[in-house]
């Protein structure tokens, strides 16, 4: 006899949770999209220069972070190098390596985009400190799980 496999069902509160958390994740993207867009930057090469513009990466990891293949990366990696806002070079611990890294344009780029992004700290803004604090946890322990 096979075993028996029960359906959980959502409860309603998880159900609008879930719903809202997609819609925070939905308008953050837009934003950023819109942000990007100002900077004359698709939303994958701003992403790709907001992670350059804290720490040179490999290309393979800048894949894995941005969850993509390595090919498009270097795509993006090319374009934004041809406006001089990255370059590549030698990784100091492997020279087969090549990293990708943000020039100081490409570093002021990014720092303009998170400066223009309010749809997030507007609306956190709003929250006491103990409230964002609250949530920070309550997505850290989500994300743990």
């Amino acid at each position: 006899m096979a075993p028996q496999r029960t359906t959980r069902r959502i409860d309603p509160l998880t159900l609008e949770v879930v719903e809202l958390i997609g819609t925070v994740v939905a308008r953050y993207h837009e934003e950023y999209e819109d942000a990007a867009a100002e900077h004359s930057l698709t939303g994958a090469q701003a992403r790709l220069l907001g992670l350059l513009s804290l720490e040179p990466l490999p290309m393979r990891r800048l894949a894995q972070k941005l969850r993509c293949e390595p090919s498009n990366v270097t795509g993006i990696v090319d374009r934004l190098e041809g406006r001089g806002l990255v370059e590549r070079r030698p990784d100091p611990n492997d020279r087969r390596v090549k990293l990708a890294a943000a020039t100081a344009e490409g570093r002021r780029v990014a720092r303009s985009l998170r400066d223009s992004l309010d749809f997030a700290r507007e609306p956190l803004a709003g929250l006491s400190v103990a409230e964002r604090e609250s949530l920070r946890e309550l997505l850290r322990r989500m994300l743990e799980a």
